[in-house]
């Protein structure tokens, strides 16, 4: 077995309000971050010093971003896909260990696929 936990269908459903949170909040970050870097870059190219608020600022972003991103990890959820919001936990159908599949926009689980299917390869449970 690759993974150490493993989800039931029920286990799964009943984290996805926490991952929903977990997972606008990292997006809201990564967004953040990235205009960080992009205007922090033009600064520099420029000559301007940086420090004080905007880089205690962006230390406490991207420390809040790495807490976040492992809630995943220490759970075993994998973030195939940040911004869609794709995820998969790690389960067994049939004896056999799979991915159950879900993406933000979805209501509930409804997918499963092989550890090496993917998305494209997702079943409907």
């Amino acid at each position: 077995m690759r993974f150490e936990k493993h989800y039931t269908l029920e286990e799964a459903r009943q984290l996805l309000p926490d991952v929903r949170q977990w997972l606008n909040r990292l997006n809201q970050l990564r967004e953040k971050i990235a205009l960080y870097d992009e205007q922090s870059g033009a600064m520099l190219r420029s000559g301007d010093d940086l420090g004080g608020n905007r880089v205690n600022q962006w230390i406490s972003d991207f420390s809040e971003f790495k807490a976040l991103m492992r809630e995943f990890e220490s759970r075993e959820i994998q973030i195939k896909d940040m911004e869609r919001g794709l995820l998969d936990f790690p389960s067994i159908i049939g004896g056999k260990e799979v991915f159950l599949c879900w993406e933000q926009d979805d209501e509930d689980i409804e997918f499963w696929h092989d550890l090496e299917g993917g998305f494209t390869g997702r079943a409907r449970l």
